[in-house]
C-alpha cells in the first residue's frame, strides 16, 4: 500500500520531483520536444513555483522546486502544460506521462545539496555526457537562470 502524500499547501517547502514518460518512451531525445518542455517549465515559473535545479532526461525529468501554491498544482502545470503544448505545437496524440509523480520534501541544506548534485550528475551517470555542464537540458549547463537556494536551506556560516 502506497503511503498517503504529505499535505503540501502553501508551506514554502522545497521538493525534489520526478515524473516519467508513459512507457518510459525517450520522447525528449528529440530536440523539438526537449525545447518545448523547457519552455513550459519556465513559462509557469514565478507564478506557480521557483525552479532551483532541473534536468530533462530522454524519458523523465527531475526538478528541485518551491511551489507558490500546492505541489500538486505545480506538477499539473508542468506535466499538463507540456501535454497541452505537445498536442498543439507538435500535433501529438500520445499519452505523454505516467500517472502521478514522485516527490521528496527537502529537509535541510545538506539534503538540498545531495539532490542538487544528483540532478546535475544524472546525465553523466546515464552516459549522455562526460561532464554535467556539457548537457544542454539541465541547470548545470549554465544556460538557464535558476532561482537561488531558499533562505531556510542555505548552510549557516559561523564567524569567529
Amino acid at each position: 500500500m502506497k503511503p498517503a502524500r504529505e499535505p503540501a499547501t502553501r508551506n514554502q517547502s522545497t521538493y525534489f520531483v520526478t515524473a516519467l514518460t508513459s512507457e518510459r518512451r525517450p520522447l525528449f531525445r528529440h530536440e523539438r520536444w526537449a525545447k518545448l518542455f523547457l519552455e513550459v517549465l519556465f513559462r509557469y515559473r514565478d507564478a506557480e513555483y521557483l525552479v532551483h535545479e532541473f534536468v530533462l532526461m530522454p524519458d523523465h525529468f527531475h526538478v528541485l522546486l518551491t511551489p507558490s501554491g500546492t505541489l500538486e498544482r505545480a506538477a499539473q502545470m508542468i506535466k499538463g502544460g507540456f501535454s497541452r503544448r505537445a498536442s498543439l505545437d507538435l500535433s501529438s496524440k500520445l499519452d505523454i506521462w505516467q500517472r502521478g509523480f514522485s516527490d521528496h520534501r527537502i529537509r535541510d541544506g545538506k539534503d538540498y545539496e545531495i539532490h542538487k548534485t544528483y540532478i546535475a550528475q544524472n546525465p553523466v551517470k546515464k552516459g549522455l555526457c562526460d561532464r554535467a555542464d556539457e548537457y544542454p537540458y539541465g541547470g548545470a549547463s549554465g544556460g538557464y537562470v535558476l532561482d537561488p537556494c531558499p533562505q531556510g536551506l542555505k548552510p549557516v556560516i559561523f564567524r569567529d
